[in-house]
């Protein structure tokens, strides 16, 4: 796996400015969603269709006021939609680097006026450039979808419907965002509410510059990191197409990057109302789980509250020992575990070695498969999505984690994320290829601390007639065999009857 620098570099308006095109009277457009065509105005997922509610009557989170929209929330039952994300909707700006951009903060502020001379180049082209000299850097950019735009697409190419609940501008890179989450079969819902804005800019669409250096170390900055207050700190309420959305999915999913984005406040808002509308919480916090710890006290409160009440969290081995001060991976999932409330999974991620997925009473690990890494960006989200898949369809957990593998190590063999993360057709052929990364002693080493487990299974290449060892192996043939027909099914987008 290549090293990632996940720099905290968010720049100012004036830096990363998205297009003379911005709104030009706020109150006039409620959302840029109504000027836009018609799957904009309605929330669509792969045949699923929700009427749109007015932009004009927005009801607070709180579900009891007895207003008319409060009792049409209230009646929706059915949870047709899989998967609904939570904000951090971006365009991400690719860029190679001759070197990623120095600490200090007002070297950094000059190094990125420097990249935002020029324009980038909306090119699909996927090919990240290996240059030396910054004055060819400018050139050699193009734009792609971003932040939870990954995990929703990898979602969606596994056969999900899914809806994705955030903000973006009436400009560019907002309609250039539409048009992709449109091709991918992906409903839009947004949280905007109706609100006078001081600052125009504030309405603009989420830019990340992804910076790519010769080494293949990524940098990720975009607005807010200069700035105290979220992206859209004057969002206070999740509207009424939200809440539906929120109501009517079996996930929602949310990563630390929405506190970029969104207030604390208003996270936790969404929180509560899926858990008292029956909606799972998957939450990954990623390198913003370190600084919320030590950020505001409403932050400190909005993170403890999304480990303590989602379903389940989703954590790198580092993210998890920065969490609980546990260096043990089982260890400090089991510790998350019994903090929580309503934790049902921890799933720890560890590169290219695979992952392991906790439970109060299992331990279930999966090496990884065998790839040629060409970049890593992406991978993260698109394993969230396959653990929604598994969770969603009830799979065995040695199953859920081996897909997920699967579709992370695919997407680690393109470039870039967006739309240019795995393609079912491509996780297929690499499950059938059964080529895991197979490491005997490390799964040795750390699990012969864990024998007082109720069950620990290890996924293995070979299988083993016999094994008198506290951990049950499970073949992978056995695993594809049972896999690749949910997979050709997903493909077929008849998943659901299989």
């Amino acid at each position: 796996m290549h090293n990632q620098a996940a720099l905290s570099l968010k720049s100012s308006y004036a830096l990363f400015s998205s297009s003379p095109n911005a709104l030009q009277n706020p109150k006039s457009c409620l959302s840029p969603v109504s000027r836009r065509c018609s799957y904009y105005s309605l929330l669509k997922c792969r045949g699923i269709e929700i009427p749109a509610v007015s932009k004009l009557r927005v009801a607070s989170l709180s579900v009891g006021a007895g207003s008319v929209e409060d009792e049409r929330i209230k009646s929706v039952g059915v949870k047709e939609i899989d998967v609904a994300t939570l904000g951090n909707l971006c365009v991400d700006i690719v860029l190679s680097v001759p070197e990623l951009p120095p600490k200090p903060l007002d070297e950094r502020k000059a190094y990125m006026d420097e990249l935002s001379k020029s324009p980038p180049d909306k090119s699909i082209d996927s090919q990240i450039f290996t240059v030396m000299d910054l004055n060819v850097v400018a050139s050699n950019k193009y734009w792609e979808a971003g932040g939870n735009c990954n995990m929703a697409i990898a979602a969606a190419r596994l056969g999900l419907n899914v809806v994705t609940v955030g903000h973006v501008g009436d400009e560019i890179y907002g309609r250039f965002l539409f048009d992709v989450l449109h091709d991918e079969g992906i409903g839009m819902v947004e949280m905007i509410e109706q609100k006078t804005v001081a600052n125009l800019k504030d309405y603009e669409t989420l830019l990340c510059w992804v910076l790519v250096d010769p080494l293949q170390r990524h940098g990720f900055c975009s607005r807010a990191d200069f700035s105290a207050e979220p992206a859209f700190s004057w969002m206070s309420s999740l509207s009424i197409e939200a809440k539906m959305a929120i109501r009517r999915s079996k996930i929602v999913f949310c990563n630390g990057y929405g506190f970029d984005e969104l207030s604390p406040s208003l996270l936790v808002s969404a929180l509560d109302y899926a858990v008292e509308v029956g909606t799972s919480v998957f939450f990954d916090p990623g390198p913003r789980g370190k600084s919320l710890q030590t950020g505001t006290l409403e932050e400190r409160k909005a993170l403890e509250k999304y480990l303590r009440m989602s379903d389940v969290l989703l954590l790198t081995s580092e993210e998890a020992e920065s969490l609980t001060g546990i260096e043990d991976p089982i260890l400090a999932g089991q510790e998350l575990l019994k903090e929580g409330i309503r934790t049902k999974w921890v799933i720890i991620k560890m590169g290219p070695r695979g992952s392991l997925l906790i439970t109060p009473s299992s331990i279930s690990c999966a090496p990884g498969f065998k790839v040629d890494v060409i970049d890593t960006v992406g991978c993260g989200d698109s394993f969230v999505a396959a653990i929604a898949f598994g969770f969603i369809h009830k799979m065995p957990l040695v199953y859920t984690l081996t897909i997920a593998n699967a579709v992370g190590a695919a997407t680690a063999m393109g470039c870039g994320a967006g739309r240019n993360v795995a393609a079912l057709k491509q996780v297929m052929e690499l499950v059938k290829g059964s080529n895991l990364k197979e490491d005997n002693r490390f799964w040795e080493d750390l699990l012969k601390a864990h024998t007082d487990a109720e069950q620990i299974t290890l996924l293995t290449e070979v299988a083993v007639n016999g094994n008198s060892s506290h951990v049950q192996p499970v073949s992978l043939q056995k695993v594809i065999s049972e896999l690749i027909p949910k997979l050709e099914c997903a493909d077929r987008k008849q998943v659901g009857v299989c």
